[in-house]
């Protein structure tokens, strides 16, 4: 069940609601007892993985996935 702060009460004491919002709480925040916004954590995120650079490429040609007459031709009659 998500706890129901006051928009008041949500002011003075922002920091320690959005430490229990990433905690995991869900937090309501209401003015004049109506519900008007959801304090809710976000998600972790992994970060995306930077390349090493082991091999130390710094250009791929434009070409570089482009058809292979030369395989082609060693898979054209099947096998």
């Amino acid at each position: 069940m998500a706890d129901i702060v006051n928009i008041y009460d949500a002011k003075t004491q922002l920091s320690a609601l959005v430490d229990r919002a990433s905690g995991g709480e869900e937090i309501i925040i209401a003015k004049n007892g109506v519900p008007k916004a959801r304090l809710v954590p976000i998600p972790h995120v992994k970060a995306s993985r930077t390349p090493a650079g082991a091999l130390r490429l710094t250009y791929i040609a434009e070409d570089f996935d482009a058809p292979d007459a030369a395989l082609e031709a060693l898979f054209a009659d099947g096998g």
